[in-house]
């Protein structure tokens, strides 16, 4: 799951650095802000709440990518990637809980997942977001996975109509061929809701459509979460190349 990443807020000069979880105190790090961002502030249903940790059963199978503000030796914003062999020794992605992945079966050695994104409140603005896109960049360009997938998340805070309406604005221009197209388990009731409000598309979401990212399918409701999650699927190809450069150039 991706969370949402707010508009930026006003920023002061730091010294963020991104790398790996090297250990498991990091990754407790790392679970920590996801807890504070997931479960503090949105309100998702969170087995581990009462140790104040985000825990589920992928993270043991998965790198954990840390944004560290040096000032403070904080770890402010995170992603959780899940490369194939371990997707395999997991017996799933994450995203197979909420999307039928079967037209993807192909695919399944070369892709990488990517979830769990979020960022300290403090700090999002536009150098956290960079250091993860540039951590990112470089963990994919070393293992050189072909795709990279994931669940970005919409708030549901409003009933789905919000949600829904993203949809409509990019799935047209942003849909996925055929062949690559996923189907939800938990479908979000699109008829039942208002698919025409004038919206901001999420920053997040934004992002990956402007790096070359599909929209491969209807959105799924995750009730434990209180959001609809869009699958997400970039075929590192078709990385748009002006944006590939910025970020590759800075993540090498």
């Amino acid at each position: 799951m991706l969370e949402l990443i707010r508009q930026p807020t006003a920023k002061t000069e730091r010294r963020l650095t991104f790398s790996l979880a090297r250990n498991l105190p990091e990754i407790a790090e790392a679970q920590r802000i996801r807890f504070k961002v997931f479960g503090e502030e949105m309100g998702a249903t969170l087995p581990s709440a009462n140790l104040g940790l985000d825990i589920d059963r992928f993270d043991a199978f998965c790198d954990h990518l840390l944004v560290r503000d040096h000032g403070t030796d904080k770890v402010v914003g995170t992603y959780r990637i899940l490369p194939p062999d371990q997707a395999c020794k997991a017996g799933c992605y994450y995203s197979e809980t909420e999307f039928n992945l079967s037209r993807l079966e192909n695919l399944r050695d070369r892709m990488v997942e990517v979830g769990r994104s979020c960022v300290h409140p403090d700090y999002r603005d536009g150098a956290t977001i960079t250091q993860l896109w540039n951590g990112l960049a470089d963990y994919i360009g070393k293992h050189n996975h072909e795709y990279v997938i994931g669940c970005a998340s919409i708030s549901m805070a409003d009933g789905g109509h919000y949600a829904a309406s993203v949809y409509n604005k990019v799935h047209k221009l942003h849909a996925a061929p055929a062949e690559y197209r996923v189907f939800p388990h938990c479908r979000l009731p699109l008829e039942a809701l208002n698919q025409n409000l004038e919206v901001a598309v999420p920053p997040l979401i934004k992002g990956y459509l402007r790096l070359g990212a599909y929209i491969a399918g209807e959105p799924a409701w995750d009730p434990d979460f209180n959001c609809a999650d869009l699958f997400i699927l970039l075929p590192v190809s078709r990385l748009n190349a002006r944006y590939a450069k910025h970020f590759m150039h800075k993540a090498s």
